[in-house]
């Protein structure tokens, strides 16, 4: 007997970074977010942008997932400076 399949929506925010030429890997993962690559001053950057985003969604009492429209997307992107 099988179980039967819960549709589950799941979303994540991607960063790379592709000016890393020090050879280090940065890897940070968050809530709702993963961002993998770039020199020191572009994952940070990319860090800092990624929180105020995963900050905003808390506020609003949502998971990315969970974002209804393409415009709430964007007014979320633009409070996190992105």
């Amino acid at each position: 007997m099988s179980r039967p399949q819960r549709s589950r929506r799941s979303s994540l925010l991607l960063g790379v970074g592709f000016d890393a030429e020090e050879g280090h890997r940065r890897v940070t993962r968050g809530r709702d977010f993963l961002l993998v690559g770039g020199s020191q001053d572009t994952h940070g950057e990319m860090q800092e942008r990624a929180v105020r985003f995963d900050e905003e969604l808390k506020r609003r009492g949502k998971r990315l997932a969970e974002v209804e429209s393409s415009d709430e997307l964007r007014e979320i992107a633009d409070r996190a400076g992105m």
